[in-house]
């Protein structure tokens, strides 16, 4: 019985990996789309959530099958309820990269965001991209250089975000209220993917050190 209860664990850890490889490959996708107006691209992220959405209810399932079968208990009981709460931040990754992409599917065939703000949007994809990245390989090894290096990024994406609302808010913006707006929600979007991946990166952390990093303040 321990023997299938390992295997159990094991096959919950490889649907998470799984489930964030589609999420990079749903944000890579995404942010070509914003980036390069490509509406074909932008309903594919669009289908393909459904996807992840199934995939994170079917491991929420085994999850709580194991709970109520095998009666976990330290260790193996954190890895279960952590697995339940990153299944759900990983779904809401998704969805993040879904909005985005459906900016980019509203607008067709004009840009998302003026002129001005897509080298800025540019990075902000780049740097999410490198995250889910990051966060499938960290899910993978529990390496925990893996979750520093998603805190830096994250750090990085905050000041890009912040300097969008300095810029639509500032007096020298030209932008109609659709640019505003579009600008603020993709901005947003691209914050709260990488507030995710943070997340999943702690409990990930926690669970292959002991040591809980705190949030921040």
């Amino acid at each position: 019985m321990r023997e299938v209860f390992q295997q159990e664990l094991q096959e919950v850890q490889e649907r998470l990996v799984e489930i964030a490889s589609l999420v990079a490959v749903s944000i890579e996708n995404a942010t070509t789309a914003f980036n390069e107006s490509n509406v074909t691209l932008a309903e594919k992220v669009i289908a393909d959530d459904d996807k992840i959405d199934a995939r994170a209810i079917a491991l929420d399932e085994l999850a709580i099958d194991i709970l109520a079968r095998q009666n976990p208990v330290a260790r193996d009981l954190r890895i279960v309820v952590s697995a339940l709460r990153i299944s759900s931040s990983l779904e809401r990754m998704g969805d993040m990269a879904e909005h985005i992409a459906q900016l980019a599917r509203y607008r067709f065939p004009e840009k998302v965001v003026p002129k001005s703000l897509r080298p800025t949007f540019q990075e902000l994809g780049r740097l999410d991209v490198a995250i889910a990245n990051k966060l499938t390989e960290l899910l993978t090894t529990e390496d925990a250089r893996l979750a520093e290096e998603i805190r830096n990024d994250d750090d990085r994406i905050d000041e890009l975000h912040l300097s969008v609302f300095d810029k639509v808010l500032g007096e020298t913006w030209k932008g109609a209220a659709v640019d505003t707006v579009d600008s603020t929600l993709a901005s947003r979007y691209h914050e709260r993917f990488a507030d995710h991946a943070v997340s999943i990166a702690k409990k990930v952390q926690y669970l292959a050190t002991g040591d809980w990093v705190a949030p921040e303040a």
